[in-house]
């Protein structure tokens, strides 16, 4: 029998090959976006500028056709949290694949899941069992379902500007109206506000509450939990015999300075956490629900229940392989040390910015997740520039700092959220000084342009309010 791995010349199998077919057609990337996927990701892409090309990307950095390195403080929206192509992960995914693992059977226990498991497990010492999925979202709707099969009571409640993922479940526990439209019903889940513990305990008294689903730092405006909330959220919750929820899917694996974002809070015990992102290494997407042992008995409570929730790639040997290497490198190279170090000196170099500039309101965070907040001028011919912006469009100075970021100081972040005046960042966690002092200088350039009240800038803007008025 001849070996599947073997080659006609011996370097490399015969037929598909992956590097012709993208030195062939690399360059229609865009086209072929636009006739086969999302029709508007190109278009909105090149309306802001971010149409650039990349060829290669290593740690924090990309570089596109000319050499020319661009300083990434977006990690994929949390996926890299080791930067691009991490030596140890990438090794452990060409160790597993050499392997040849009887990966997927179903009809075995294979050790891998077991492996990461025990070793997440560790991190989570209140917590017992561990579901594998394939991403955050998919970690949320399982977290949803054993809470609801847990208590059996149908509610969810879930906090304002909330974002826990864009399938159904998920979906009815999001507090950014424009995801939800149009796709209603959801599910009968109900919103409060972040931190009101009045509007909690009011609701619990209705018996019908299974959980409260809740992230420690919002994704969306980086709105961090006030102090205390999350315990006495668990206090009222168990008293009512409903569960906390945490989503750690972006805040966890170290982001914000501790393995857990709710780690922050003592006392804090969630009955179910949801992790993934960059439990990834940015390979192979995996998703976990890490919970409570007696919830986890209560689901599969019979070989009858054996199947009752699973998922098709869920632990498969490559994930499992990526997560084990991830978290082996978060505690041998000290990156929750790193991210909280690295995380203070770049927030309180950005606050020091706060009185220099008019526009600049907040900065806010913790670890390597920061967010800053832009706000109405004082002086009246800036004060008129924000009135022109805001009437058009909330969101469009924020979309201005970034723009003006990626193209003249080739550093890429986001914005934080739909109609948010706040930048997000949320570099790789293996960052340091250098990127520090890099985005300061780009960021500082940045505002020292839109406080002189002209340039490219203030020319973007104009473009931006002819767009925001054009979608009306």
């Amino acid at each position: 029998m001849t070996d599947p791995r073997s080659s006609v010349n011996g370097s490399r199998p015969a037929g598909f090959d992956l590097t012709a077919l993208l030195a062939a057609r690399g360059a229609e990337r865009y086209a072929l976006h636009e006739r086969h996927l999302n029709p508007q990701l190109p278009r909105m892409l090149q309306t802001i500028g971010f149409d650039k090309v990349y060829q290669r990307a290593e740690g924090a950095y990309f570089w596109d056709a000319e050499g020319r390195d661009y300083l990434d403080m977006l990690a994929g929206f949390g996926v890299m949290g080791l930067g691009r192509h991490h030596p140890v992960v990438r090794q452990a995914l060409h160790d597993v694949l050499d392997a040849s693992l009887a990966d997927l059977t179903r009809f075995d226990c294979p050790p891998l899941p077991g492996l990461l498991a025990e070793k997440l497990l560790a991190h989570s010492p209140h917590l017992d069992r561990v579901f594998f999925g394939s991403s955050g979202t998919e970690a949320v709707e399982t977290a949803l379902k054993f809470a609801r099969y847990a208590t059996g009571r149908p509610r969810v409640l879930y906090c304002d500007h909330a974002f826990h993922g864009l399938t159904t479940g998920s979906l009815s526990v999001n507090g950014e109206s424009g995801f939800r439209e149009g796709f209603a019903p959801l599910l009968p889940d109900t919103p409060i506000a972040l931190g009101d513990l009045d509007a909690l305990e009011r609701e619990l008294r209705t018996g019908d509450v299974a959980a409260l689903i809740v992230e420690p730092i919002q994704g969306k405006g980086v709105h961090e939990c006030p102090p205390g909330f999350l315990r006495a959220a668990q206090e009222l919750l168990h008293r009512h015999r409903a569960l906390l929820i945490v989503d750690e899917v972006q805040t966890g694996l170290g982001r914000t300075g501790d393995f857990y974002a709710y780690q922050h809070e003592e006392g804090v015990e969630p009955d179910l956490v949801c992790v993934a992102k960059a439990l990834s290494g940015g390979y192979v997407p995996v998703g976990a629900t890490v919970g409570k042992d007696w919830i986890f008995k209560k689901v599969y409570s019979s070989m009858d229940r054996v199947l009752v929730h699973s998922a098709s790639f869920g632990s498969n040997a490559q994930a499992m392989a990526a997560g084990l290497a991830v978290l082996s490198v978060i505690e041998d190279e000290q990156i929750i040390a790193n991210a909280r170090a690295t995380g203070d000196l770049l927030r309180s170099r950005l606050t020091a910015l706060v009185d220099r500039y008019e526009f600049l309101h907040a900065v806010r965070g913790r670890g390597l997740m920061i967010g800053i907040e832009f706000g109405r001028p004082q002086s009246l011919a800036l004060r008129s520039r924000w009135t022109v912006l805001q009437a058009a469009r909330k969101g469009l100075f924020a979309q201005m700092v970034a723009v003006p970021l990626l193209e003249r100081h080739r550093v890429l972040t986001q914005v934080s959220g739909d109609r948010m005046e706040v930048i997000k960042l949320i570099p790789p966690l293996t960052i340091g000084e250098r990127e520090v002092d890099r985005f300061l200088a780009g960021f500082t350039a940045v505002m020292e342009d839109a406080h002189a009240g002209g340039g490219l800038m203030w020319d973007f803007g104009r473009t931006l309010v002819k767009q925001a008025v054009a979608n009306r």
